[in-house]
C-alpha cells in the first residue's frame, strides 16, 4: 500500500499570484491535510467497533458511500464488527427502541444498485449526551456520518462531548449535500448524478414549450440558498432559456423585468424554458406572514414555482397573449435515483478516504475534495460559511452567456443580454 507522509498537504490558495506574496514561507500557507492511508495507525481493527449513520435529506450516492466504508473497513484493515444505526442520529439514542443493523461485505454487496438509503434517514437535533450514551453502549470506537450542514453541526456536537468525558471515540464526516453548498468541498457526492437526471426533465420541459404556440415550460430544481444545481443543469442540457437562482434578485414587473422579457423571448422565439431554483424570489411572496421551520431548524421556504406559473399566466392573459405553460417539478424524483458511475467512483473515493482518516485516529473532521484531492477538512472549517453560486462569478457568467438572459431582471430597463447559445 502507497503510504501519504503525514507532513503532505494541500494549499488552499495554489494560484501563483497569492503563491508570489508568500515567497519563503511556504510552510506557512495555509494548508489541508492529504487524503489517504498512514503508514501507523490509532485503533486495533480485530477488536475496534464501527458504526455508520446517514442523516437528512435523500441524496444520490448514500448507500454507495455506505458500502464503501464497509467494504474498506472490512477488506482493507479486518474490522469485523461494524453496525449501521437507523434513522439518522435517532438510531444512537436509546428511547427511540431503533436495533442496529450488523453490516459486512456480503449485506452491503449491492445496496448500491438502488436509491435512498438502507439505514433510513431522519431530520431534527438529538442530544448530544445521549447519543454519545449509544456510541459507549453498543462499544463504538469510530462513528461515520454522512449528511449535510446540520448534520455535521450535530457531529461537532458529539465530538465535544466525547471529549468533555475524555473518550477515545472518532468521530469522521462525509459530507452530503445535492445542492453542493459546502464549504472547502469541491463537489459533494450526488451532485453530479442531481444535475444529470435534471437534465431529462429539462428536455421534456422543452419538447412541451416547442409543441405549442407561445410554449412555456418551467422547471424547479432544487437549491434552498445556493443555484448550483439550476446552473449545471442548464449549462448541461443547453435548452435553457432562462435561470432564477436564489443569489441574484429577481423583478417581475417593469422593463426589465422577468415578465417584458418573457413577452420578448415569445415574439422573437415562440417559446421558452424556465428553470428556477427552490430558494429563489423568496422576497417576491408577502412580507409579514409567519415563517415555520423544519425539524432541523432550516427556515421553510415558500414554493416559488407555483407562484411563478400563476404570475406568469396572469400577466399573460392581462396582455391579452394566449400561452401554453407546463410546469414541473421533480425535487423528489432526482434526489432518489441511483448514483450515477461518476458519483459511483466519487462515493468510493469518499469513503475509503475516511476510512483512512479514521484509523490514524483523526476526529472532527470531513473528507473533501480540494484542487483535485482528497484532503482533510475541518468541520468547524466547513461549517463557517454556506458555498454560493458568485453572481459575478465564472459560473453565473457562463449561464447568462449560454442562455442569453441579463446578468439579473430589474424593472428598471436592462442592457442587452448576450448572444445566446440555446435555442
Amino acid at each position: 500500500m502507497h503510504y501519504v507522509g503525514e507532513a503532505d498537504r494541500v494549499l488552499l490558495d495554489d494560484r501563483l499570484s497569492y503563491l508570489g506574496t508568500h515567497r519563503g514561507l511556504i510552510a506557512e500557507m495555509p494548508a489541508f491535510e492529504l487524503a489517504g492511508p498512514r503508514d501507523k495507525i490509532f485503533f486495533e481493527p480485530a477488536r475496534m467497533g464501527v458504526g455508520i449513520v446517514t442523516c437528512g435529506g435523500l441524496c444520490p450516492g448514500l448507500n454507495n458511500v455506505v458500502r464503501g466504508l464497509v467494504l474498506e473497513l472490512y477488506h482493507s484493515y479486518g474490522v469485523r464488527r461494524i453496525l449501521g444505526f437507523r434513522y439518522g442520529y435517532e438510531g444512537l439514542v436509546e428511547s427511540y427502541g431503533h436495533e442496529p443493523m450488523v453490516l459486512d461485505h456480503r449485506s452491503v454487496s449491492r445496496i448500491h444498485h438502488q436509491g435512498g438509503t438502507v439505514l433510513g434517514t431522519s431530520r431534527g437535533e438529538q442530544d448530544a449526551g445521549a447519543i454519545v450514551d449509544g456510541l459507549v453502549r453498543h462499544g463504538i470506537d469510530v462513528l461515520f456520518v454522512i449528511g449535510g450542514d446540520g448534520t455535521i453541526r450535530g457531529a461537532m456536537a458529539i465530538t465535544r462531548e466525547i471529549a468533555r468525558r475524555t473518550l477515545s471515540i472518532g468521530v469522521v464526516g462525509v459530507p452530503k449535500t445535492i445542492d453542493n453548498d459546502i464549504q472547502y468541498i469541491d463537489r459533494s457526492f450526488g451532485f453530479e448524478t442531481a444535475f444529470s437526471a435534471a437534465v431529462e426533465v429539462i428536455r421534456s420541459a422543452n419538447v412541451e414549450a416547442n409543441g405549442a404556440k407561445n410554449g412555456i415550460g418551467l422547471v424547479k430544481l432544487m437549491g434552498r440558498h445556493s443555484g448550483f444545481i439550476a446552473c449545471h443543469a442548464a449549462l448541461a442540457s443547453t435548452d435553457v432559456n432562462i435561470v432564477l437562482i436564489p443569489e441574484v434578485p429577481i423583478a417581475l414587473a417593469g422593463e426589465g423585468g422577468l415578465l417584458r422579457y418573457l413577452e420578448r423571448r415569445l415574439e422573437r422565439s415562440g417559446h421558452a424554458v424556465l428553470v428556477v431554483a427552490e430558494g429563489a424570489g423568496q422576497d417576491m411572496f408577502e412580507q409579514g406572514a409567519p415563517h415555520t421551520t423544519d425539524a432541523s431548524g432550516n427556515r421553510t421556504l415558500r414554493d416559488i414555482g407555483p407562484l411563478l406559473r400563476d404570475r406568469i399566466n396572469a400577466h399573460f392573459r392581462s396582455i391579452g397573449t394566449p400561452i401554453n405553460l407546463k410546469y414541473l417539478d421533480p425535487s423528489y424524483h432526482i434526489r432518489s435515483v441511483p448514483a450515477s458511475p461518476s458519483d459511483s467512483v466519487y462515493c468510493w473515493s469518499m469513503a475509503r478516504n475516511a476510512v483512512h482518516a479514521a484509523m490514524a485516529g483523526n476526529t472532527g473532521m470531513l473528507i473533501g475534495r480540494w484542487h483535485g484531492r482528497f484532503v482533510h477538512v475541518p468541520m468547524s472549517l466547513a461549517t463557517r460559511a454556506r458555498k454560493v453560486v458568485e453572481p459575478h462569478g465564472d459560473l453565473w457568467m457562463s449561464v447568462i452567456e449560454a442562455t442569453g438572459q441579463p446578468v439579473e431582471f430589474s424593472a428598471l430597463s436592462s442592457a442587452p443580454s448576450a448572444i445566446t447559445m440555446s435555442s
